[in-house]
């Protein structure tokens, strides 16, 4: 089984360890979710961390069309900007500060590209949440935010991405009970933050330096929380952006591959060659210049349903 019974029972301080990816053309990123032991965050099933990368010289982010079933993703920025288009016409720029949230659902095709006159900085957080089974068909749908609720006390600045805090609650629609908040702590900042104890969570540090309940947390490293906390304490040593997920711990086994969420290797053998033969399920990428991604090659090992651990 997913859930409680994988889940670390009561608080914990457990560092992440990051793997550097490759993204698309040009973008290393730091992979924090999935990594050895731990699959999930609540219902956050993948995290990459990028830059900040100076792309003065450079295309920037160059991401061809790809597919994705059964899952959102929150894109994040804290600095640049990106040009967001989706097989269902959708054509969007977003900045820092900004929500793109994108529910793929029964299947959708997006491709994200720096602009050609783009800032000089690119940094920021890309996320998925895993859709529940009961949702995984949903028809595909994006969500532009340009403004997001938060607020601001001794010296914290929170912004909420997904689902609520501090009593705010984003416009961004979930489908399981979670939390995603942009945390931005001035120098010297002494804060206890507000938890929900059901919920499970994880805490990535975009820039800066904080310790988290006496635990030093470097830039692009992310610390698991476990459970059972109503409070956590943050220190910041310099200005610094942290990323809070959260969530009540997934119950379900997932098949993840690729861009793919399902429930079983064969569906998601399915849904790869469905992409490669241009299937209607996924619909066009109109307006990208270039090819798009093919799917790899399964690996030689069946694919198996996993839970929250390896």
């Amino acid at each position: 089984m997913g859930g409680l019974e994988s889940t670390t029972a009561g608080p914990a301080l457990d560092l992440l360890p990051a793997k550097e990816v490759l993204l698309g053309e040009s973008t290393r990123v730091r992979r924090l979710l999935p990594t050895l032991g731990r699959r999930m965050v609540g219902a956050w099933v993948f995290v990459d961390h990028y830059g900040p990368d100076d792309i003065t010289s450079s295309p920037g982010m160059q991401v061809p069309p790809h597919p994705h079933t059964g899952l959102q993703t929150v894109s994040w920025l804290l600095d640049g900007e990106v040009h967001h288009r989706d097989s269902l016409g959708s054509d969007v720029r977003f900045r820092p500060g900004e929500l793109a949230l994108m529910t793929a659902g029964h299947g959708i095709a997006h491709s994200e590209q720096s602009p050609a006159t783009h800032p000089r900085l690119l940094h920021g957080a890309q996320l998925w949440v895993a859709l529940p089974d009961g949702d995984r068909e949903v028809a595909p749908h994006f969500e532009h935010h340009a403004t997001l609720p938060g607020f601001t006390s001794d010296g914290l600045t929170a912004t909420v991405l997904m689902g609520s805090f501090g009593g705010m609650t984003s416009p961004g629609r979930a489908y399981t009970p979670l939390v995603g908040v942009d945390l931005a702590l001035a120098g010297g900042a002494d804060v206890e933050v507000p938890l929900e104890p059901g919920f499970e969570h994880g805490l990535l540090t975009s820039s800066g330096s904080v310790t988290v309940d006496g635990v030093p947390l470097e830039p692009g490293a992310m610390l698991y929380l476990g459970t059972e906390r109503r409070t956590l304490r943050l220190r910041a040593g310099t200005a610094s952006r942290l990323l809070l997920l959260g969530g009540e711990p997934f119950e379900e086994r997932l098949v993840m591959w690729w861009n793919f969420i399902g429930r079983s290797g064969d569906e998601v053998a399915e849904y790869a060659e469905q992409w490669n033969a241009e299937s209607r399920r996924f619909g066009t990428v109109v307006g990208y210049d270039g090819d798009r991604l093919e799917a790899p090659p399964l690996p030689p090992v069946a694919l198996r349903p996993r839970g929250r651990v390896r």
